[in-house]
């Protein structure tokens, strides 16, 4: 809390002195929703938001995490305890190979390529699960069945059952419950049982080979997509280190597939796939398959048309192993060397798979006219890049008319470096650059769906500063003209440096203020309106007079779903 006061009091000395102090005590009160975990409801009414909020209370707290990156000296020893949590929900690791898994890692596609994956077998007539992570908007996009979040009251159920098993059986562990990503690895593979899923697609949460859902022993085929520098504290700071421990995830028979990559990290995967005894094949560029015409794919973007390429030979090898005639009895596949994987020929329900996939928060446009929102959670270098490249491409599209204003929405967490990610967007040309913490609503009533306590409130709005103060630099603008306050009467963590540049407290105050009313998904009476100075009001006068305007959210997939949220309520049911 008193670093936390250093950061408020470094904003208050850029406020008006009439601000009134019940407005800092308002930001305090964040800190305790995002820095601290809280006790597990004492009296359950056992319903959704209760199983939510008991779930919430399964995360790490900021100083916490630290704690435990600096004890990843033993990574074998996570698998060991998750398989120990997996046995006191009542589950064997033997049942997991009833699931037939398809198992994904990567840096960046590994969630477009897992989602083309499901499309494709769902339109073979298959019942699928589909696990990833994070979530946008409900913790239970997380775990689908048939391509659909499952629904409130399953997840109860299923979150009770699962819950109930590992606390009745804490005590006799030292009073262990399993971390909030374990848990839900764990509330995954329960559900697909229980649900008589024909095939799981489960995508690596971080890394691999010791990441939770590593408990996996024979699934039915593995999968790589493009590899980068991410997560450097636990994975290792070079690709070819990152690259040893995606390779993790191969098991000793089962072919594995990667997209391409480059020199020093496909070295790696090719000693791992050697080392652990599994064939590892090429994927072919999408325009070598034999198709007539070109493929369409539902997902915007020239990048994924390598997570297209690899998800036709996942569905591929998944459903001929299926065809067998006693799939159990299928031939381990060993290593001779990398080769090139075969050029199928889609079937139509491949063709229709991959042109129907939908995957919120990549790639993706919401038109409310006038305003348009691209969204994309890319937070990697690579992945910014290639955020470009489609905001490049589909820009032109919409903006044929005068009196288009640019917006930039940004915020980016962990230990990405937002100066680069924020260089690769300076060519875009914004009219404004907007930053603001992953904080849904600055209201204490925030959905627990997306209560975040790895992350301290005075490291979010300091990142924030940061992201404002690189963003001028980078755009020549570093003299540092009178700070002024944007926000009175009511929340008063905004400043700004520069006409073109703000900080606001919380996502939803961001785009009230980009919109300028022009969106009615923003209008609705039960929406808190934080007011804003007159001052500030005036700065916004190219927004109002825009003919259009169009607003790029991205550096998060947290930051993405806090603005999915508001901007579609479908998410929300």
């Amino acid at each position: 809390m008193l670093r936390l006061c250093r950061v408020l009091e470094r904003l208050h000395a850029c406020t008006e002195a009439s601000a009134s102090n019940r407005h800092w005590t308002k930001i305090a009160d964040l800190s305790v929703r995002f820095s601290s975990t809280k006790a597990a409801p004492r009296f359950r009414r056992m319903d959704y938001q209760d199983a939510v909020c008991t779930l919430n209370t399964l995360q790490t707290n900021a100083s916490a995490l630290e704690q435990v990156k600096r004890e990843r000296g033993h990574p074998q020893l996570q698998l060991q305890a998750m398989r120990g949590f997996l046995q006191r929900a009542g589950l064997k690791v033997e049942e997991l190979d009833r699931l037939n898994i398809i198992h994904v890692t990567g840096t960046k596609g590994k969630g477009s390529t897992c989602a083309f994956t499901e499309q494709i077998l769902r339109k073979y007539g298959f019942r699928t699960g589909f696990y990833s992570s994070p979530h946008l908007v409900q913790v239970r996009e997380r775990i689908r069945i048939n391509g659909q979040p499952i629904g409130k009251e399953l997840f109860t159920k299923y979150f009770w059952q699962v819950y109930g098993r590992l606390e009745e059986t804490k005590d006799a562990h030292g009073g262990s419950m399993p971390a909030y990503f374990r848990f839900l690895t764990i509330l995954a593979f329960h559900v697909f049982l229980q649900e008589k899923v024909d095939s799981a697609v489960i995508e690596v949460g971080i890394g691999g080979a010791y990441d939770c859902t590593n408990i996996i022993r024979r699934p039915w085929v593995c999968g790589i997509s493009s590899l980068g520098i991410d997560h450097t504290s636990i994975l290792g700071d070079t690709i070819e280190k990152i690259a040893g421990q995606k390779g993790g995830i191969f098991k000793l028979g089962v072919p594995a597939f990667t997209v391409k990559q480059p020199d020093g990290p496909m070295k790696v995967l090719q000693e791992r796939a050697e080392e652990i005894g599994c064939s590892l094949s090429v994927c072919p560029d999408l325009e070598e398959y034999e198709s007539e015409g070109s493929l369409s794919l539902g997902l915007a973007g020239h990048h994924q048309r390598s997570n297209a390429s690899l998800a036709l030979q996942l569905s591929h090898t998944w459903l001929q192993r299926h065809f067998l005639t006693d799939p159990a009895s299928s031939s381990p596949v060993e290593f001779s060397g990398v080769s090139s994987a075969p050029v199928i020929q889609p079937s139509p329900a491949m063709i229709k798979g991959l042109a129907e996939t939908e995957w919120p928060g990549r790639n993706q446009t919401l038109k409310h006219s006038p305003v348009t929102y691209f969204l994309d959670g890319a937070h990697t270098t690579r992945s910014m890049l290639a955020c470009v490249r489609w905001f490049n491409e589909v820009t032109p599209q919409h903006e044929r008319n005068a009196g288009v204003v640019r917006v930039l929405l940004f915020n980016a967490t962990g230990e990405r470096d937002c100066a680069a990610m924020l260089k690769l967007l300076v060519p875009c040309h914004f009219d404004f650059a907007v930053f603001c913490p992953n904080i849904t609503e600055a209201i204490t009533t925030c959905n627990a769906d997306q209560q975040n306590f790895n992350v301290s409130v005075e490291n979010m709005l300091t990142r924030c500063l940061d992201n404002q103060q690189s963003w001028r630099v980078l755009n020549g603008q570093e003299e540092k003209p009178e700070v002024e306050l944007l926000i009175g009467g009511g929340l008063p963590l905004v400043a700004e440096r520069h006409t073109d540049t703000l900080v606001f407290p919380c996502i939803l105050s961001a785009l009230q203020w980009i919109s300028q009313g022009r969106d009615s998904a923003l209008s609705d009476p039960n929406k808190c309106v934080i007011p804003i100075k007159p001052s500030i009001k005036a700065k916004a006068a190219p927004l109002r007079e825009a003919v259009s305007i169009h607003v790029l959210i991205t550096g998060s997939l947290h930051l993405v779903g806090g603005a999915l949220k508001h901007l579609d309520p479908s998410l929300n049911s």
